[in-house]
């Protein structure tokens, strides 16, 4: 488990962590596992202290609120004076000990919305180590939970209680020593949370106090439903308060609410009347882009933008990861982020792109939600997201807090039917126009690169493939349609001249199937990518739509192109065999620069 000194802060360069001076959650109290409600010194419960929220206010000083001076003083730190409107309204009614049902838009202030009522409480019953875990924070991404424990650690610098966070990928061993030593404040990831709950004895939770469910949609979106019920069963109900915050209320969401907050919760919704979806500094566009010159405009526009900080979305981990080898090797230098890479490598990268000045990150949608990256100029979504939802999370990575930001969104010429679905969403796009003669014409020097780097070949081959096995899973059929496709074209702009022939049984997404591709055959180059195994993948299976018995970038094993006599000689031998026969590892002498 990360506490403290684990977890790079954000104000640290290139991932490099700082020791905190907050009292460390593994220090707790010589009485170990005290039952707080039979404590003589802490009560079972406490008054709150609160101020009326007054109606005709958006924003209200944080010293109005009755928050206790550690808290003050902490927020007066990090520079925070005033409430959002989200916290104007969730605040008050969260310290009343009320239950919260509440919705915001991305960068609206949320996290603090339901941190501060949480600490306050652990504050006023003076929680110690010995009481074990009297909050527990439970979010769907492993970024958002490093996240939301970097805000905690400043919130929490001058209060005594302890804090921690576990999660998928994280040494789970030591996660477990430290929650027997007392973690008052738990923030989580629901498949490692789920574990704990289940084999770690030491766990002490019998004290909880308050419960909340950050991104609930999202939770549930990514396979966790039963997941949630079983840790909601698991947890004490006598007295826990329970906010629980989703963008949208899905039939879903609604029965996570119905099992896990009291009766008469307080529905808090302050984006309710809004003219937009989105922010109004925001600049959003799309532009509608041939398939074949797909690879050529992003090439541009990345290139223009070097001193800028972008954003990239693609919809599947080995398309980012193609794109990552393949930019990285033409002198354009990216970050990737996806569910397939190491815990440590994902940490690592996450925080070296919140701390950088400048920089480009290419990334699935496990960076769309809720993550707070300082400076964010341009999110330009090369793949377009299959709902209108994922569409807002998207363009939330920028113009958040009052600063301006910018989105582009890639469309073909059959998907621009999306863009009505993004209307009724209250999205507002212009239709941008890049000159084709301001375009860079690298696609032979492109060809040429992946016809003749075995490495760059075989990743792309495995984007290529998931490409067309994520856009076969999108749900709007009738826009995202993969029978539609132009495969040449498609092929083209990974970076083939003939496309590989690989087959794809499409396992039923979202409700239904489909198919690309011929007879099914054995793949003679296979995709070796390691993955974490453990008991939760959040991410992941989110990238991968959900699909069962597909490989981690949801595609499925196929066949190579198979040319002549010679490479069929060769096919049943191994992949070094055939690397070393058919491809030359070497650098092509393109100019990339021109």
């Amino acid at each position: 488990m990360q506490v403290d000194e684990e977890v790079p802060s954000a104000s640290t360069s290139k991932s490099k962590s700082k020791k905190s001076k907050t009292k460390d959650a593994s220090s707790p109290s010589t009485k170990d596992n005290a039952d707080l409600s039979n404590s003589t010194s802490v009560p079972a419960s406490a008054p709150p202290a609160i101020a009326k929220t007054p109606s005709n206010k958006d924003r209200l000083p944080f010293d109005t609120l009755g928050l206790c001076e550690p808290t003050l003083r902490a927020l007066t730190e990090m520079g925070l004076k005033e409430t959002t409107p989200i916290q104007t309204k969730s605040i008050p009614i969260a310290l009343s000990g009320k239950d919260v049902l509440g919705a915001a838009r991305t960068g609206s202030g949320k996290t603090l919305a339901f941190l501060l009522p949480a600490i306050e409480l652990l504050h006023r019953l003076k929680f110690k180590p010995a009481n074990g875990t009297g909050v527990i924070i439970i979010t769907p991404t492993r970024e958002l939970a490093l996240q939301i424990f970097g805000v905690v650690r400043e919130v929490m610098k001058y209060h005594s209680q302890t804090f921690g966070v576990i999660m998928g990928g994280a040494n789970r061993r030591a996660e477990e020593e430290k929650l027997s030593k007392g973690v008052n404040l738990l923030v989580a990831t629901p498949g490692r949370l789920w574990d704990h709950l289940r084999d770690s004895k030491g766990f002490v939770r019998r004290n909880l106090k308050a419960l909340v469910i950050d991104e609930a949609d999202r939770i549930l979106e990514i396979g966790f439903e039963q997941q949630m019920k079983d840790i909601i069963a698991m947890l004490p109900k006598d007295e826990r308060q329970t906010m629980l915050f989703s963008a949208t209320q899905t039939t879903k969401v609604t029965d996570l609410a119905r099992i896990s907050l009291r009766p008469g919760p307080i529905h808090v919704d302050v984006d309710k009347e809004e003219a937009t979806s989105t922010v109004t500094t925001l600049s959003q566009g799309y532009v509608v882009c041939p398939s074949d010159r797909r690879f050529l405009l992003l090439f541009t526009f990345l290139k223009k933008n070097l001193k800028k900080k972008v954003i990239v979305f693609f919809s599947s981990c080995n398309s980012v990861k193609y794109h990552s080898e393949l930019l990285n090797y033409i002198d354009v230098p990216v970050l990737d982020l996806h569910g397939k890479q190491k815990q440590q490598k994902r940490t690592n990268t996450f925080f070296e792109f919140i701390n950088a000045e400048s920089g480009i990150l290419l990334c699935t949608d496990v960076a769309a939600r809720g993550l707070d990256i300082p400076r964010v100029d341009y999110i330009v979504q090369y793949d377009p997201p299959d709902d209108p939802r994922d569409y807002i999370h998207r363009v939330g990575r920028t113009a958040r807090a009052g600063k301006v930001g910018k989105s582009l969104l890639f469309l073909l010429d059959t998907e621009l039917g999306f863009l009505r679905y993004l209307k009724d969403a209250k999205v507002p796009l212009n239709e941008f126009v890049f000159p084709a003669d301001r375009i860079e014409n690298v696609q032979t020097q492109l060809e040429n690169l992946i016809a003749k780097n075995y490495d760059l070949y075989r990743s792309a081959t495995s984007g290529y493939r998931a490409y067309l096995q994520s856009y076969a899973s999108y749900s709007l059929k009738k826009i995202f349609d993969v029978n539609a496709l132009d495969l040449a074209k498609i092929a083209k702009s990974f970076g083939f001249k003939v496309p590989p022939r690989v087959n794809l049984q499409i396992a039923p997404g979202k409700g239904q199937s489909a198919r690309v591709g011929h007879k099914r055959r054995h793949e003679q180059w296979d995709d070796d990518e390691s993955n974490e195994s453990g008991p939760e993948e959040e991410e992941e299976q989110a990238e991968n739509g959900g699909h069962s018995g597909q490989k981690g970038d949801g595609s499925v094993r196929g066949p190579v192109r198979v040319q002549d006599k010679k490479h069929r000689r060769i096919e049943t031998l191994g992949k070094k065999a055939v690397a070393k026969e058919v491809y030359r590892k070497e650098k092509v002498g393109a100019n990339w620069s021109r």
